[in-house]
């Protein structure tokens, strides 16, 4: 069958406009409820300059996937996601034939007596007959979109091979119905928590960005964003007391969204200091595993 020809794709010019340089982009994402340091910034703006996709590696927790969230809401665009699991096939990421409608079809169609099964064929694998799944329907959207592909460290290393042709010429090879072009390059945003090195091949398609857990300073900027009607005394002590917990080397450190939820659980009861005793019983919003808790709290008593 012959292929399908769209226009050449071009780069969303939303984000083009809207992404200039770092300090527009820190303003935009801020206004989205997002505060970003200056690299974080920069990459992104050069990520809609240049129409790459962007990876964003680091630690759990770290914020990347708000930040392809709060990116969508910076531009207006519609976000679509792709959470990745081992496991995860062509037929759940890419497309997949609607085989239901297609045996509906074939069974009219021998009902009517005509037996053309080449026609048939043709007919059934038209673009009617196809389930778009999450990376289809990006490059094929007439609107504005940013592209999540969430926790991509997660597939199988064939899987990961999918993403190649979508990434780096952003169209799809339908062997039924030939190679289907975007009509505009989605903002495209990958995320990996490391838990494995991803391909060379992966990475050279995308601008690399490191998130790593925010600063004190950003942090309390962030808490004092996130949280109505929390004082800056407060985000500060909480912000700096995570600190003091990420540098114990836990198993799990306490997130960006896990600080978010004890300050709200501070503002909640009236709190207005920390003390250790407030810590240590709170300590099971911010860390989810028994020996973590055990651990910060021999180091909050000093027993």
């Amino acid at each position: 069958m012959s292929a399908t020809h769209n226009p050449a794709p071009t780069v969303m010019a939303t984000a083009v406009a809207a992404f200039p340089n770092i300090a527009e982009v820190q303003v935009k994402l801020a206004e989205a409820g997002y505060i970003a340091d200056p690299h974080i910034a920069g990459v992104v703006s050069l990520a809609a300059q240049l129409g790459k996709p962007l990876l964003a590696e680091g630690p759990a927790g770290t914020g990347k996937t708000e930040l392809a969230k709060a990116i969508a809401r910076s531009l207006n665009a519609r976000l679509i996601r792709l959470q990745c699991y081992e496991g995860l096939d062509e037929s759940r990421a890419l497309y997949e034939w609607d085989y239901r409608k297609q045996l509906l079809r074939i069974q009219a169609v021998r009902q009517e007596e005509a037996g053309d099964w080449n026609a048939i064929e043709d007919d059934i694998f038209g673009e009617e007959y196809l389930l778009h799944r999450p990376l289809l329907e990006a490059i094929q959207a007439e609107d504005d979109v940013v592209l999540l592909i969430d926790e991509v460290d997660r597939l199988d290393i064939e899987t990961e091979a999918l993403l190649l042709e979508i990434l780096s010429d952003f169209q799809v090879s339908i062997p039924e119905l030939g190679t289907v072009h975007a009509r505009q390059h989605p903002l495209v945003v990958l995320t990996s928590n490391n838990s494995r090195d991803l391909s060379e091949a992966l990475k050279r398609r995308c601008l690399f960005m490191h998130v790593g857990y925010p600063t004190v300073d950003r942090e309390r900027e962030i808490i004092l964003t996130a949280v109505p009607g929390i004082t800056e005394n407060l985000a500060e002590q909480i912000a700096r007391i995570v600190r003091t917990l990420r540098d114990l080397n836990l198993k799990k450190s306490p997130s960006v969204s896990e600080t978010i939820d004890w300050a709200r659980v501070l503002v909640l009861q009236g709190k207005t200091d920390v003390t250790t005793d407030t810590v240590i019983e709170h300590l099971s919003v911010l860390l989810k595993h028994q020996s973590d808790i055990e651990k910060a709290t021999e180091e909050l008593t000093g027993a």
